[in-house]
C-alpha cells in the first residue's frame, strides 16, 4: 500500500500552529521530587534577610528579589517584591520536569525567569500539552510527547503546544479547517484528541520539523488513533494505574536503602538494583527507553540523588528515600515497558491507499495556515494581579 513520505508528510508546525516555548526557571531550587522540601526551601529563604536573602534566591538578569511582575495565571503566587516578602508558601502543583518525571513546582512569577503566562491561562483538565522532541541521531525516542500538566522541559524538547487554545477543551489548536476536511474525507467528524492520538502514533522527526503522515483511509485511521489513544493514557497517567501482565510486573526484591547513590541495570537477571535494594522484573525495553538519547530511567534516577552543593536550596531536600517515590519508579517502568511493546505495532501503521499530503491541504484551502493561528487566542475573562497588587487593564 502507498505511504506518505516525509517530505509529502504536512508538518506538525502546521497542524498543530499555536506553539510556546517551555517555560525557563533560571533556578533549580523551585521545583523538586517532593512538595514537602518546596515548603521549607520557602521557609529558609523567608527566614534570610539581606545578602543571604539574595545568595539563596539566585539572581538573574531576569529576577532579582526587586523584580515587579504580575501573578503568574490562575495561581496563588504574590506579586510583591521578593525582598520584602514575608508570607507563606504557595501551593506547589505538578509539572512536568523532564520525560516522563512528574515532579513539583512553587508556582510563583517572581521565581521563574520565563514563565509563558499563556501556557499558565490555558492549563487544566482539559489540556493535553504536546512537546516536539528535536532529531537525536540513532535514538530511537519518540518524537512527541504528552502530558496533562505544564511542561517545563521535556529531555531535547521543542516547543509546546496545547490542544486546546482556551480553556475548558475550547478552540482545538488545529489548522482551521483541518477537522472539517478531514471528516469530509473519511466519512465522519474526527475529534481534536484523535487528531493528537493519531499524530502521537505516527510523527516522524526529522530535519525540517517533525512530520505527521495523515491519511482518508477510515480503517487504518481507526488503527491509528485507537493506538494513539492507549499511548496518551500511559503518558497521561489517565485513568487506573497501568499493569503489565502477571509475573511480569515489577516489585521490590529487597529494599531499597535510606538513601540510595547508585543504580544499575543486570539485563540477564532483569533486575533494577538502587543501591542494595533491587526491583524486579524490569523489561530490558523499559531501561533502553531513551528520550533525546538519554535513558528515562536513569534520568528520573539522577534527578532524585545527584548531590546538591551545600548550602543551597537545592541541598534541602528528603534525609531519606521516600516510600513515594519508589510507588512512583515502579509505575514509571511498567508505563515505559508498556509503550515499548507498542513499537512494532507503530511501525506497522500506514496512511493506507488514501493519503493525505501537504499539497492536498494547500490545495484544499487548509493550509498555509493564517497568522492568528499562530498566535494564542485571548482568553482573559477574568481580572488578572499585576505587580504590587494592581490589576492589569484589559
Amino acid at each position: 500500500m502507498p505511504s506518505v513520505t516525509h517530505d509529502d508528510a504536512p508538518l506538525l508546525a502546521d497542524l498543530m500552529p499555536w506553539s510556546v516555548a517551555p517555560p525557563r526557571l533560571g533556578r533549580g531550587w523551585p521545583t523538586a521530587p517532593d512538595a514537602a522540601s518546596l515548603k521549607a526551601r520557602w521557609d529558609a529563604l523567608m527566614k534570610a534577610e539581606g545578602p543571604d536573602r539574595e545568595a539563596l534566591f539566585g539572581p538573574t538578569r531576569s529576577r532579582t528579589l526587586h523584580s515587579a511582575v504580575a501573578q503568574l495565571p490562575g495561581r496563588s503566587g504574590g506579586t510583591g517584591r521578593l525582598a520584602r516578602e514575608s508570607g507563606p508558601c504557595p501551593e506547589p502543583v505538578r509539572v512536568l520536569h523532564g520525560p516522563f518525571d512528574e515532579q513539583w513546582l512553587i508556582p510563583d512569577h517572581r521565581l521563574i525567569d520565563a514563565a509563558r503566562p499563556e501556557l499558565w491561562r490555558v492549563a487544566d483538565e482539559r489540556q493535553v500539552f504536546a512537546v516536539e522532541q528535536t532529531v537525536v541521531p540513532e535514538s530511537s525516542g519518540p518524537a512527541l510527547l504528552v502530558s496533562s500538566v505544564v511542561p517545563l522541559s521535556a529531555g531535547r524538547g521543542g516547543r509546546v503546544r496545547p490542544l486546546h487554545r482556551r480553556p475548558g477543551g475550547r478552540e482545538p489548536n488545529l489548522a482551521p479547517g483541518l477537522l472539517e476536511y478531514l471528516g469530509g474525507r473519511l466519512g465522519h467528524s474526527p475529534e481534536p484528541v484523535d487528531v493528537l492520538a493519531w499524530t502521537l502514533a505516527l510523527a516522524r522527526a526529522g530535519r525540517a520539523g517533525c512530520a505527521v503522515p495523515l491519511t482518508a483511509d477510515p480503517d487504518s485511521w481507526a488503527h491509528g488513533v485507537e493506538l494513539g489513544r492507549r499511548m496518551l493514557r500511559l503518558m497521561r497517567r489517565e485513568g487506573e494505574r497501568p499493569k503489565l501482565p502477571g509475573g511480569r510486573r515489577p516489585y521490590v526484591r529487597a529494599p531499597l536503602p535510606t538513601r540510595p547513590l547508585d543504580v544499575y541495570y543486570d539485563r540477564d537477571e532483569e533486575a533494577l538494583h538502587l543501591g542494595e535494594g533491587v526491583i524486579s522484573p524490569v523489561p530490558s525495553d523499559a531501561w533502553d527507553f531513551e528520550v533525546g538519547g538519554v535513558r528515562v530511567l536513569e534520568q528520573w534516577f539522577a534527578a532524585r540523588t545527584v548531590p546538591a552543593e551545600p548550602g543551597t536550596l537545592e541541598a534541602v531536600r528528603p534525609a531519606t528515600w521516600p516510600q513515594v517515590w519508589t510507588s512512583e519508579l515502579l509505575e514509571l517502568v511498567t508505563v515505559l515497558a508498556l509503550l515499548a511493546e507498542l513499537r512494532p505495532q507503530q511501525a506497522e501503521l500506514t496512511v493506507g491507499d488514501a493519503p493525505v499530503t501537504a499539497a492536498e491541504l494547500r490545495t484544499a484551502g487548509v493550509l498555509p495556515v493564517p497568522d492568528a493561528a499562530r498566535r494564542p487566542a485571548s482568553v482573559l475573562d477574568h481580572h488578572e494581579e499585576g505587580p504590587e497588587g494592581q490589576f492589569a487593564l484589559l
